[in-house]
């Protein structure tokens, strides 16, 4: 290298960056050779001992302390080729690399936050270890001070010297191990009193780590702020510039890539939102809250365990590919809708009923669409319209909404129905068309004239009332027919349509259809008799 430094200089050129050697380096290299050295000393003076040694528990010590010098040789060496080298040189010794431990590996990322949780409740542990000591030492110290006892009164029983020889013996050892234990427990206790008067409240203690913890990472912690605030900026930024620029996308009903687009850049935000504190933590070398993070985004991952099936069907929905679809019709909560658009919050409608909600994605899961034929009911009526419950109920429509029903009966009076009490009692619309049916019986007296001749001229008459009253122009079908024989009377049924801009009369028009009809029989003379059961009491009371 001086040579190569040498030459350099005499063309006049500067020595490179490739041929000069950095003084550390050698200075290094320098340490390594003066440590082998050392180290194989230490060796060479061990082997020595082991040699001369006659106890077999110190041979195995000197040996322990052999294997740590040989190991850290070994190291010294591959450290000192590896510097000199400028590359590793693991591949060309052919040493087998250790197997990847997973389990190892992640201990290794979340161990400073575990080691910072040790320390900040050392003192409680250590307090708990003293009480647990304390307590066994004086379980001990009775069973010890018993046995003393015993011992006492065998030695003053005793009357064979070899027997009070042994039981002197026991009783020192006893003795030193009973002033062990003293001596354990006194300084136990002292260590105990000791954290207890410099121990302060829970809350001061929280307070004080709190305190301690944000003035150590309340940079980094207000850095990896920062960073989720720009990552949440240009996101924003980024879905406004692609509303403007990408064709189709501030459409109602989008194409599968706008959605696709859409549904990564969402993806993309959380994920960098995510990363984006750790690698703020991992650039300024805080690796406890790197180690948070990593324990977090554990967490999280074991939390979406379960639930990853659910947020893949929500993916496929939001993609519209799913088994809810825009445009199609869905029955959710005992009814019919129609899916107006899927996103992260899905709008459903009911084009009848004129309702509409606002559902979270998730709620659609569950549930599957179809699409809907142009003849299928949505409701049963509009708001406005006139409608007849199977109880006999007429009212106008006054309100819909997803949890009720609002009536105006003629005169004002309101009813309110729950949406299942109002489905449920089978609502018959009045606003489109509705129809009329009512009977008037005759006497058998007009039997010849009941099946052909009356009904035609009631009909006519009939016909003519309804355009004097003006109700002619909504009316749409007239028919007066013969209906039956009955016990007392011939029926004659009359059948009347109507357009539904009248629905608000139906009952005048059922009063003023038998009010017509009465009419016309007295004016043709048709007579309408009694009852016969009526008649008949009639006659038994007179007599």
């Amino acid at each position: 290298m001086a040579t190569l430094s040498a030459s350099a200089q005499d063309n006049g050129e500067k020595p490179t960056s490739e041929t000069a050697i950095a003084p550390s380096t050698l200075e290094t290299l320098l340490s390594f050779v003066n440590l082998r050295k050392d180290l194989q000393a230490d060796i060479k003076a061990l082997n020595r001992q082991i040699q001369t040694t006659h106890s077999d528990a110190e041979k195995i010590s000197l040996k322990q302390r052999l294997e740590k010098l040989e190991s850290d040789l070994k190291t010294t060496n591959r450290n000192f080729e590896n510097i000199a080298a400028g590359v590793d040189m693991t591949t060309l010794r052919g040493e087998p690399r250790e197997e990847f431990n997973l389990q190892q590996e992640v201990f290794a990322l979340v161990r400073p936050a575990i080691d910072e949780m040790k320390e900040m409740t050392a003192r409680v542990r250590q307090k708990s270890e003293l009480k647990k000591k304390i307590a066994y030492y004086e379980e001990q110290l009775p069973v010890i001070t018993q046995a003393l006892e015993n011992i006492t009164k065998l030695k003053q029983a005793g009357d064979n010297k070899a027997l009070i020889e042994s039981l002197k013996q026991t009783e020192a050892q006893w003795t030193k191990q009973q002033t062990f234990i003293q001596s354990e427990l006194q300084a136990a206790q002292l260590q105990l009193d000791k954290l207890s008067s410099a121990e302060t409240s829970l809350a001061e203690a929280s307070q004080s780590y709190l305190k301690s913890f944000f003035q150590k990472r309340g940079l980094y912690l207000g850095l990896a702020l920062s960073v989720v605030v720009v990552i949440v900026l240009l996101s924003r930024l980024i879905a406004a510039s692609m509303q403007r620029y990408i064709p189709g996308f501030r459409a109602k009903h989008r194409s599968f890539r706008v959605r696709l687009v859409e549904l990564l850049h969402r993806v993309f935000t959380v994920l960098f939102a995510i990363l984006g504190p750790m690698a703020v933590f991992y650039l300024v070398e805080d690796w406890v809250l790197f180690s948070l993070g990593i324990l977090l985004l554990f967490g999280i991952a074991w939390a979406l365990r379960q639930t990853l099936p659910r947020y893949w069907s929500q993916i496929q929905l939001f993609l519209n590919i799913g088994s809810v679809r825009e445009g199609e019709r869905l029955l959710m909560e005992g009814l019919p809708w129609q899916v107006d658009q899927i996103n992260v919050y899905s709008t459903l409608i009911n084009p009848v009923a004129g309702i509409s909600q606002r559902v979270p994605i998730d709620d659609l899961v569950d549930l599957k669409s179809r699409p809907s034929q142009s003849d299928e009911p949505w409701f049963p009526c509009s708001k406005g319209d006139w409608v007849i419950l199977n109880s006999g109920i007429r009212g106008k429509v006054a309100g819909i909404s997803h949890e009720m029903v609002q009536l105006v009966e003629r005169g004002g009076a309101r009813m309110t129905y729950q949406m299942a009490d109002f489905l449920a009692a089978s609502p018959r619309n009045l606003s489109v068309n509705f129809r009329i049916k009512e009977i008037i019986g005759i006497s058998y007296r007009l039997q010849k004239e009941s099946t052909q001749a009356i009904p035609e001229t009631l009909q006519a008459y009939l016909f003519k009332r309804l355009h004097e009253e003006g109700y002619g122009d909504q009316l749409l079908n007239l028919r007066v027919e013969f209906a039956a024989a009955n016990t007392s009377s011939l029926d004659i049924m009359i059948i009347a349509d109507f357009k539904g801009e009248l629905g608000d009369l139906y009952n005048r028009l059922r009063r003023a259809i038998q009010r017509w009809s009465v009419d016309a029989c007295s004016e043709y003379d048709w007579e309408i008799p009694f009852p016969q059961l009526t008649l008949h009491g009639a006659v038994s009371a007179a007599d």
